[in-house]
This record gives structure tokens, sequence and C-alpha cells, in this order.
């Protein structure tokens, strides 16, 4: 990869519209060409902030994952979350829903009942992280953690929560089974945030406002990630929100197909046909589905990197 400017910044993305159905569509900033994954993230998915109004709701029915977790956290809205495992969980601003898919899960994720016929704003962000190579044939689960459980960051001029992972001296009680971190900022005008030096792969993606390293500016909606080893801080122009996250490199090649993630093709060919024939343990009382896109995607090889 190239690097960019000062020899600190490695590369810059912006995201582009994904539509997930039903008209709803969210800001696709991971994988990109040139930064496919930051540690083990391998997907973000910037939600809103959009407003639905009365008459509209969330509504994504059933479908499956395999070899990754999804990791749900919001700043506005709520959304229910229900599972082939039985799970039925509204996920409210600031907690956490973490999903491992392991072998294969099915889940929806729609308007809870309570909500419809409201106008809802929702706003936040829906990762996923790849799991490591002896979890992603292993069982799956589901964990919800409340806000108030994760540990808060009283920095200078700075607040925020560790989301997951570990990172300034703070450790989110999150189940996660990689060296990863996850970090919700607000930063105040003036003042800098270091990025944590303990982790190899580190970006920052600037929900609102813009900070700058060194002479680069860098903007709401945009994505950097950061030289291994580099000192980088984040210093804010304007009262600025950003999140900070990455971990420890993949620990072997994935190839990312539709919402499937695996160290292999044949896993690919395996899960495919799995779901058209339903073998997954399905999401109890609701028997809509999305149908697998029968040649609609194309794989997506993803390299680890060799960051040292």
């Amino acid at each position: 990869m190239s690097t960019i400017g000062s020899n600190i910044i490695r590369e810059r993305v912006h995201g582009r519209r994904h539509d997930l159905g039903d008209g709803f569509s969210v800001s696709r900033v991971l994988p990109a060409a040139r930064q496919p994954a930051v540690g083990p993230f391998v997907l973000m998915d910037h939600i809103g902030p959009v407003t639905l109004p009365a008459g509209q709701a969330l509504d994504v029915p059933p479908h499956p994952h395999i070899g990754l977790a999804t990791v749900t956290y919001l700043w506005q809205g709520r959304i229910e979350h229900r599972d082939g495992l039985g799970s039925v969980q509204i996920i409210e601003p600031g907690a956490v829903n973490w999903m491992s898919a392991g072998s294969g899960i099915v889940h929806s994720e729609r308007t809870a009942a309570a909500d419809r016929g409201k106008a809802q704003t929702l706003h936040g962000l829906q990762l996923w992280v790849a799991l490591p190579l002896d979890k992603e044939q292993g069982p799956a689960s589901f964990e919800h953690t409340d806000a108030n459980a994760l540990p808060t960051l009283e920095l200078d001029g700075i607040r925020g929560r560790v989301v997951a992972g570990g990172a300034y001296g703070k450790r989110s009680p999150v189940s996660i089974s990689s060296d990863l971190f996850y970090v919700d900022a607000h930063v105040a005008q003036g003042k800098s945030l270091r990025l944590p030096d303990e982790h190899i792969e580190r970006a920052a993606y600037v929900i609102d406002g813009a900070v700058h390293v060194g002479n680069e500016v860098i903007s709401s909606g945009e994505l950097v990630s950061f030289e291994p080893g580099a000192e980088a801080s984040l210093v804010a122009d304007v009262d600025t929100h950003v999140v900070v996250l990455g971990g420890a490199p993949l620990d072997g090649t994935r190839y990312l197909w539709w919402n499937f993630v695996a160290s292999s093709e044949p896993i690919l060919d395996d899960a495919r046909d799995a779901w058209r024939q339903k073998r997954y343990p399905m999401v109890a009382g609701d028997p809509e589905f999305i149908p697998l896109p029968e040649g609609q995607h194309r794989t997506l090889r993803i390299e680890p990197t060799d960051d040292v």
C-alpha cells in the first residue's frame, strides 16, 4: 500500500452508498479497494443518521452469516435483533450487540413492534469482525452488553467509551475472540486524541466534525488508516465525534461473499448450499427470508498484511 503525506497516514477511504433493501441504504466504508480490512475488522457500515417517517420501518428479513461476528452500536434509535438461537434483543443507544456466526447463524434486524407507526431517527455503526481460524467453524453465539457496562473515557477534552477490546488503560466486558480495539470518542475543539500504540493496525473514522494529523485534514465520513508503530494524534479542528479501531492483522486469507466470511472458497460453497436448502436454524416467528443472491456478488479475497 502507498503511504500518504507525512508517513503516518497509510490510506484514506470515503464511504459509498450501499442498499440494504426496501430503499434503506448505508454508507459502506469497509471493505475498500486499497483498505479491505483494519485488523480483524472486514466491514464497516455507517447507518444514517436517517429519520424514518411514521409509515416506514427498518426491515432486514432473516439472512445467514458465517465466519464473522457482527458488532452493532447505535447513537440514536432502536433495532430489534432476532436470531436462530432464539435470541430476541432490542438494542438502544450506547449498548452493544455482538453476534458470533461461527459455522452459521440466521438473524433479522427490524424496527420493534412498539416503535412501528412512530417516526424514528437511526444512527450507528455495524461492523464485521473476521473470526480467528480456530473459531470460524465453531458454534454460533449472541451477547448483549448494556451501555452502562462499557468503561468510559474521561481525558483532557475527551469523553467516550471503549466499545470492545482494550485501549487507553480500559477494557470492555464484551466477549471478543481476537486482539482488537473499538473506541467511540468525542474530542473538544483544539484537543487531541492519541492513537493507542499497543495495537498494530489502527484507523480513525470521523462521524461528525474534522480532525487533522500533521498537515492532513480528516473530514466527516472519512476513514484513515495509519502506519504501524507511527505515533499519531487526532487534533480536533471543531468539536468532533470520531471512532478509532483496529487490532492484530488477520491470521490468514479471508474470502468475503455476500454475508459470508471464510478462510477458503469451499467453505463459501458449503454455506451457499446450506442457505439454498435452509439447513440453518431459522428465526422463530419470522417466515420471511432474503434469498441467496445467485450471481450477484463477486468474491473478495483479503490477504493478511505484513505489518510487524
